[in-house]
């Protein structure tokens, strides 16, 4: 009997196509689908978060077998592969990264991983992003996916979840056999602290700017993702578009109404 639990996946990541993060998974995938896709953006998209590119062309470069580069977005890979690439056969799943880096809290808004999961999730697949924390970017923990993303992902797909989430799951930053188990996090406020704007001044004399998130420990739920990471556990957030603020919108309903009256 085959191990394999679906038949097709999508992989897609924002760091590139070239990332050893999706090299990883791609490894990952083999264990887990009879055919395995990789539409993924030529360059370095993070940051973009679910964007699609509305005011540009898409161009397609093929890196051999079912292995295509995008001129776009995490989002627009996701697009082109469901209704394009594989709009005969469209994937069972779509698995975003794995991340160089991990997509704790606020930061889920801005990634491209992230986002590429949340398109999946619009046009009605099941999809899963990932992303392996670190604390030193040149000695990434990648065996720790690598080693525990087959069993994570395939628990996952076995229990399903519901139509309008996608999942976000993060490895920790422990070697494979140290990590804590899988654990149903929230997303949290993580480790974001603010954006930065960094001025230089290029060769010629023209001023240029870089953007910089500043990151550090915040105080948290005990049930957060960073803090469920920072235990050395594995998290899994389910994410939804719908991002209203029930409190404040209960508090601006009574305000409103109560300014009417005085009117």
């Amino acid at each position: 009997m085959s191990d394999f639990v679906v038949d097709r996946v999508l992989l897609t990541n924002d760091d590139g196509i070239d990332a050893p993060g999706l090299a990883v998974l791609e490894q990952v995938a083999a264990t887990l689908a009879r055919e395995v896709w990789i539409v993924a953006p030529d360059h370095d998209q993070s940051g973009t978060s679910h964007s699609i590119s509305l005011h540009a062309p898409l161009r397609v470069t093929e890196h051999g077998p079912r292995r295509f580069g995008i001129s776009g977005t995490p989002g627009d890979c996701v697009v082109m592969a469901a209704r394009h690439l594989m709009r005969d056969a469209p994937p069972d799943v779509v698995l975003s990264g794995i991340n160089r880096g991990g997509n704790l809290g606020l930061e889920t808004v801005f990634s491209g991983t992230v986002g590429a999961a949340m398109t999946g999730m619009l046009l009605g697949i099941r999809s899963i992003a990932l992303s392996q924390v670190f604390t030193d970017r040149n000695a990434v923990k990648w065996q720790t996916s690598r080693t525990l993303a087959p069993d994570v992902i395939r628990r996952l797909l076995a229990v399903g979840w519901t139509d309008g989430a996608c999942l976000n799951v993060n490895f920790p930053d422990v070697e494979p056999e140290q990590a804590g188990p899988l654990v149903v996090s929230r997303q949290g406020m993580g480790l974001v602290k603010a954006i930065d704007v960094r001025a230089h001044v290029d060769p010629r004399g023209i001023p240029y700017h870089w953007l910089q998130f500043s990151r550090g420990p915040r105080p948290d739920v005990d049930d957060a993702e960073a803090m469920v990471v920072g235990r050395g556990a594995v998290s899994v957030t389910p994410l939804r578009f719908e991002r209203t603020d029930d409190d404040a919108a209960a508090q601006l309903t009574a305000q409103l109404a109560g300014a009417l009256g005085q009117g």
